[in-house]
């Protein structure tokens, strides 16, 4: 026979889990991120599920003795689905050659399988709180990476006649602004075309004055041809 009073509190933390999960995920899926609203959801409520499984496993076995050859332990399933979680984790993180994107939509997902087997372990109320904090964390807290200078590695790409070798006066220019670094320098002669092209590897503030660097090599060095920036590795 079914215990419709069990029953209906197992939907009712399964749609709990849910419901916070998607809480969770439709942050991420408004900021466009590939693991969003349905990923955050079924996260969650599966997490839920497992947890719940993990305690009817116990409760079903509970009339053993110590003697019997069964041993029931109900954290088992509850890690392998936080171990689990790091796979989906890793697939959300991009890393781009100046950047690494998805750290906080893979903490997000870790942190929605630890709020799905909350719920599924009767964790109610600090399930609910967990999910409001990390709510006012996402949505109240990113203004806060604009207060901070980061570093950006750019490479910067100058190509010019082989007659005119104007590093020095590159150097120069690049040296009125203290907030870029040359890291390395590449020298490239094309011996057909006689052209030398330079690529310098720049370590910036992100709100460094391109725009005016720019304008200065096209100006005090006419013998540029091209000029391109591009993002660089991060060391």
């Amino acid at each position: 026979m079914i215990d419709w009073h069990e029953f209906l509190m197992q939907l009712a933390k399964l749609l709990l889990a849910a419901f916070l999960g998607a809480s969770i995920g439709f942050e991420r899926e408004a900021h466009g991120q590939a693991a969003g609203l349905r990923t955050n959801l079924l996260v969650a409520m599966g997490s839920c599920l497992m947890m719940m499984l993990s305690l009817h496993m116990e409760q079903a076995f509970q009339h053993l003795d110590m003697n019997s050859v069964v041993r029931v332990d109900p954290g088992r399933i509850a890690s392998y689905a936080i171990a689990s979680m790091g796979f989906l984790g890793a697939g959300a993180i991009i890393k781009g050659q100046g950047t690494v994107r998805g750290l906080t939509t893979a903490a997000g997902l870790w942190l929605v399988t630890g709020i799905g087997l909350s719920i599924g372990a009767g964790y109610l109320l600090p399930a609910v709180v967990t999910t409001l904090i990390s709510l006012i964390i996402l949505y109240n807290l990113r203004f806060l990476k604009h207060l901070f200078s980061h570093d950006v590695f750019t490479i910067l790409s100058l190509t010019c006649s082989s007659e005119s070798k104007p590093l020095d006066q590159i150097k120069e220019i690049l040296a009125r602004f203290p907030e870029v670094e040359i890291r390395f320098i590449n020298y490239q002669h094309d011996i057909l075309s006689q052209r030398v092209t330079y690529r310098l590897r720049l370590c910036s503030k992100e709100h460094a004055a391109w725009g005016r660097i720019v304008s200065m090599l096209t100006k005090e060095i006419p013998q540029v041809a091209t000029i391109s920036w591009e993002e660089s590795d991060v060391p």
